[in-house]
């Protein structure tokens, strides 16, 4: 299959809405239709196919940037240096509407890959199976089941409450299973979170039985869904449930007992000994599952959606970003445990003197067009995972829990080791944990999933207050234009 490096130019070549997808961001559900009877008709159309739904995955207002960034801007980690509510000044502020350019956007593309994955899945079982092959088949149904999945999770971390709230018992999101291919077809109540994630998790486990368990190329193997993949993912949806055995559970398949941790089957996930590497040599055994980018037209995040143009500073202090969002001092970057001579620290820039003086991550450092990779889910998140879910499973001081926080902590400070002696209390250690985790994941979009999974206050920054999880805005409301299309959604 030709490489899924060059998504976005395939996206533009896919029979699957190329040409009739409605782009008025007033329409929610992106009413696609499939002119040519013959969409389905030939192997490689039905590659096209495939490819087209990781395009609509990694689409700048999606998973190829602005979700990305939103998960890191609503924590307390940075500070808007723009006020510009194209990029995200009210996301940052805790104060968005209906009618946010994120809320309506990041619902609409969502949506719009969601839509891709039904009419795939519909397109097979109508004939495309019988055009690739019952095996060939299995695996695309599979990996068009694990973007819907991931697409349906990620809607739950914005506009849902946590499913620790009522045990999953509120509002999730409307629950769309079948392709939309005209209009008139937009009414459906919203499901329960609890339904929500039930669907996510059977997606997820139709891909791991579905998915081949490696490529041949090692670049898809980074960049196409494999067992691993799926695995990891359910992992931190098992995370974000609070079902901690689960995660356990889904984590022995994929990490070994003792260190050096290592997947024991499929591709052989590891930590790279230097993180930074992780950051320029994507195809890499840590980087389960990223969005790559090329410098083909169509094929980066596009105007004011890439990571490094947010985070980055910008030429006048020595970046190749717009510097929208600078490391709020109080943050993360203050941390005393966090030592100057950890790796990771070299991910961050300093620009200015004395009073003028700011932080920034640079962790995204290739200048416009922005090719930088985006990370989904990296081989340290599910050692943290399944870390955090043996403290919280156990209420004790696990000791292969101190030795995966090791393996994260000293890989980039040697200087650093933890021990059980460290931890008075198993609360202590989950915290520590946590700590890994902000510093680990900072601008990987992860904060905001944390925050919300353990019904946290959002801490202040700057001129932002705090947000208490009772307080309204702590979710975001339904999208204005949904609530417009569909008579049977409900706002939050």
């Amino acid at each position: 299959m030709k490489n899924i490096g060059k998504y976005s130019a395939v996206l533009g070549l896919v029979l699957l809405g190329a040409s009739s997808c409605n782009r008025d961001l007033l329409t929610p559900i992106p009413q696609t239709s499939v002119s040519d009877a013959s969409a389905f008709s030939t192997t490689t159309r039905v590659q096209t196919q495939l490819l087209s739904l990781y395009g609509a995955l990694k689409d700048g207002n999606f998973y190829g940037g602005r979700y990305v960034i939103y998960g890191d801007i609503r924590g307390e980690e940075f500070i808007n240096e723009t006020s510009n509510l194209v990029t995200g000044s009210d996301v940052w502020g805790l104060n968005a509407t209906n009618g946010a350019t994120a809320v309506v956007n990041l619902w609409y593309f969502a949506y719009l890959a969601i839509n891709k994955c039904n009419i795939f899945i519909d397109g097979m079982a109508a004939g495309g199976t019988t055009v690739v092959g019952a095996d060939a088949s299995a695996k695309y149904i599979a990996e068009a089941k694990l973007i819907r999945a991931l697409s349906y999770y990620s809607l739950l971390q914005y506009y849902a409450r946590p499913y620790a709230d009522g045990n999953g018992s509120k509002p999730g999101v409307p629950l769309r299973l079948n392709g939309i291919k005209g209009v008139g077809q937009s009414n459906l109540a919203r499901s329960t979170v609890a339904e929500v994630y039930t669907q996510i998790l059977k997606d997820l486990n139709d891909a791991e039985t579905g998915l081949p368990s490696t490529y041949t190329a090692a670049s898809d193997n980074t960049t196409r869904a494999h067992k691993n993949t799926a695995i990891a993912l359910k992992t931190r949806v098992y995370l974000t449930m609070q079902n901690y055995a689960s995660v356990i559970t889904e984590a022995n398949k994929i990490v070994s007992a003792t260190a050096p941790f290592k997947a024991p089957t499929g591709v052989p996930h590891q930590l790279q000994s230097d993180i930074t590497t992780v950051f320029t040599t994507y195809a890499n055994p840590e980087s389960i599952f990223s969005m790559p980018m090329t410098s083909t037209t169509g094929d980066f995040p596009g105007t004011q959606n890439q990571l490094a143009y947010y985070f980055s500073p910008n030429t006048a202090n020595g970046g190749v970003g717009n510097g929208e969002y600078s490391l709020n001092p109080k943050g993360i970057v203050a941390e005393p445990t966090w030592t100057a001579t950890d790796k990771r620290r070299s991910f961050i820039k300093q620009s200015g003197t004395g009073a003028t003086v700011k932080n920034w991550l640079n962790k995204y450092k290739t200048a416009s067009p922005y090719t930088d990779w985006v990370p989904v889910i990296r081989y340290s998140e599910v050692l943290l995972n399944l870390a955090e879910a043996k403290v919280r499973s156990t209420n004790t001081v696990d000791e292969q829990a101190v030795a995966l926080l090791n393996a994260v902590r000293n890989r980039s400070d040697a200087a650093t080791t933890f021990t059980a002696a460290n931890f008075a209390t198993s609360a202590d250690l989950a915290n520590a944990i946590l700590l890994e985790r902000r510093i680990e994941f900072l601008g990987e979009g992860l904060r905001n999933n944390d925050l919300m999974r353990l019904l946290q206050t959002i801490p202040a920054k700057g001129t932002v207050p705090a947000k208490a999880p009772t307080e309204p805005n702590y979710i975001w409301p339904i999208s204005a234009s949904e609530l417009a299309l569909n008579n049977l959604a409900t706002d939050n």
